[in-house]
C-alpha cells in the first residue's frame, strides 16, 4: 500500500504551460527526464524562461531539493512529440519530472541518493493521487525513443522497482537452447509495441534498441540485438496489458 509522505516542496514559477486546466483523471503518466545543462542555476533559467517554451512540473537537484514549477492540472511543456500505448503528445496526459544531471552532452553524472530517494517518495505520492500505474512511469527516451536518450543509463530503474516505482525485469535466465531467429528482430518489435513503444516502423532502429537497453540492460548498451535484449522484451512483453 501506497501512504502520501509529507515532503517540503519549494515553488519556483513557470508560465511554460497551456493556459486551460486539466481534469485530474487525465493524468496517467509521470515521465522522467534529466536536465541536461551545465548547472541546476541554468537549468531553472530556461524552465522559466518563455521563449525556452520548455518546463516541468518538478525539478529535484542534486541536494534532494524539491521544486514545483507548475501545477499538477496545468499541461507543462517536457515531452514534446511522443507515444506510449494508446496515448499521443504526452504532454496532455502526464507530470514532468526533472533530475539535475549534466547529461551525456556536458559530462552525465550518477544520480545523487538523496535526490533519488526524494524522488521516490513524489512518485510514491502522485501515484497514489492520480492512480497512476508502474506501466506509465516512464523515461523520456520511452515516450521518444528516435529523439530522446534521457534520464539515461545511469537512472536506477531497477532500485524504483524495488520501490514500487516503475518497472523493471526480474533476474533474467537464459536457457541453453535459447536461440536467436531470422525473425528476431521482428518478434523483438513486436514485444516492444505490447509493452508500450511506438515509433518502431522508423529508421534507425537501433536507436530503439539502444533505448530499450538504456532502461533494462544497462551494463551493455550497444545498440545490438543479443539473446539477452530479446529475452528481456520477451518477459516485459508477457506482463504488459495493452490500452
Amino acid at each position: 500500500m501506497l501512504y502520501i509522505f509529507f515532503m517540503e516542496i519549494t515553488k519556483y514559477y513557470s508560465s511554460n504551460h497551456d493556459l486551460k486546466k486539466r481534469s485530474s483523471k487525465s493524468i496517467t503518466a509521470i515521465i522522467m527526464h534529466y536536465t541536461g545543462m551545465q548547472s541546476e542555476r541554468e537549468s531553472l533559467k530556461k524552465l522559466t524562461n518563455p521563449k525556452s517554451k520548455v518546463s516541468c512540473h518538478y525539478l529535484i537537484n542534486r541536494k534532494g531539493k524539491v521544486f514545483s514549477l507548475i501545477k499538477d492540472n496545468h499541461i507543462a511543456w517536457h515531452a514534446g512529440k511522443s507515444m506510449w500505448k494508446k496515448y499521443k503528445n504526452l504532454n496532455k496526459n502526464s507530470i514532468g519530472v526533472e533530475l539535475v544531471n549534466k547529461g551525456h552532452k556536458y559530462g552525465y553524472q550518477k544520480f545523487t541518493k538523496v535526490q533519488i530517494n526524494r524522488l521516490v517518495i513524489l512518485c510514491g505520492n502522485l501515484k497514489k493521487k492520480y492512480r497512476i500505474k508502474n506501466q506509465f512511469i516512464l523515461g523520456h527516451s520511452d515516450i521518444a525513443p528516435l529523439r530522446k536518450i534521457d534520464p539515461g543509463e545511469k537512472f536506477p530503474w531497477k532500485y524504483l522497482s524495488s520501490k514500487n516505482i516503475g518497472v523493471y525485469p526480474k533476474k533474467i535466465k537464459i536457457k541453453s537452447d535459447f536461440r536467436l531467429k531470422t525473425n528476431n528482430k521482428e518478434v523483438f518489435f513486436k514485444n516492444l509495441h505490447k509493452i508500450g513503444y511506438r515509433y518502431l516502423n522508423k529508421r534507425p532502429q537501433n536507436r530503439i534498441i539502444k533505448n530499450f537497453q538504456r532502461r533494462y540492460r544497462q551494463k551493455k548498451v550497444n545498440g545490438f540485438l543479443d539473446k539477452e535484449t530479446l529475452k528481456i522484451s520477451d518477459i516485459l512483453a508477457k506482463k504488459s496489458n495493452i490500452s
